[in-house]
């Protein structure tokens, strides 16, 4: 269990809370149970690596506050959509007997002990976190699903692992599905010709290319203009009739 040093917070303006953060603290509030809501600050250093995992809204944490150490839990963080550092935390009481709903991650082991993933199965994560009611004093810090013995086409459902004393999920209607292992997916690539039929097909069916039917085309012109020189050199011109002479004019 992580410890966290709170400082009270006396002033909740706008302007003291971007002093507080210039100096790598938090503004907070501490809520829940039979006392009255506390303002708090937090050391950034302290939990930065906290916030960032993710199990922070489900992990049970020991604040300590004026000396006085109580088990809570963060319900919410708010962040700075530019810098994207925590600018908020919303911590609440842990009261003993009551019960918490909260959204517990799932952890998978066992991974080489499956004979579906030795094969090539994949495994089908459908719920990366489980929404489970817990009583205050027993909140898990995750879900643990054993992968060994499961071979490709296991659907591991809900009702298959192991929960502690009075932590129940908050669906009951039905058993449903938290992973599987599934056939794996292979694409195969259209096969090849080979090179001799390609030469084949090529000679016998393709048509000829654009620069051959061109040169075809001025073959052919090249033909007929040759064949109409020598039809005019085989024709002899026509031959002149001699001029008839005009009868000389009487005097």
């Amino acid at each position: 269990m992580s410890n966290l040093k709170a400082i009270k917070r006396e002033k909740t303006s706008s302007g003291n809370n971007n002093k507080l953060r210039s100096k790598g603290l938090i503004p907070a509030i501490l809520y829940g149970g039979k006392e009255a809501n506390q303002n708090i600050s937090i050391q950034e250093k302290e939990v930065k690596n906290l916030i960032n995992s993710d199990t922070f809204l489900s992990k049970v944490l020991e604040l300590d506050l004026d000396g006085k150490k109580e088990k809570v839990i963060p319900r919410d963080v708010s962040f700075n959509v530019v810098s994207e550092r925590p600018i908020h935390i919303d911590f609440m009481r842990i009261v003993s007997g009551k019960k918490i709903i909260l959204e517990i991650p799932v952890k998978f082991i066992n991974h080489p002990d499956s004979p579906g993933l030795k094969r090539g199965g994949v495994l089908n994560i459908v719920r990366r976190k489980v929404e489970l009611k817990c009583p205050a004093e027993n909140i898990p810090d995750e879900i643990v699903v054993d992968l060994a013995g499961t071979d490709i086409g296991t659907s591991i459902k809900i009702s298959s692992v192991k929960l502690e004393g009075n932590v129940v999920p908050t669906i009951s209607d039905r058993d449903f599905v938290i992973a599987t292992v599934a056939s794996p997916t292979v694409i195969k690539e259209p096969e090849k010709p080979a090179e001799g039929d390609a030469t084949a097909e090529g000679a016998e069916g393709e048509a000829p290319a654009e620069g051959a039917e061109a040169v075809a085309a001025k073959d052919g012109e090249a033909a007929k203009k040759d064949d109409k020189s020598k039809e005019g050199a085989d024709k002899k011109p026509d031959e002149k009739k001699p001029a008839e002479k005009k009868p000389a004019e009487k005097k």
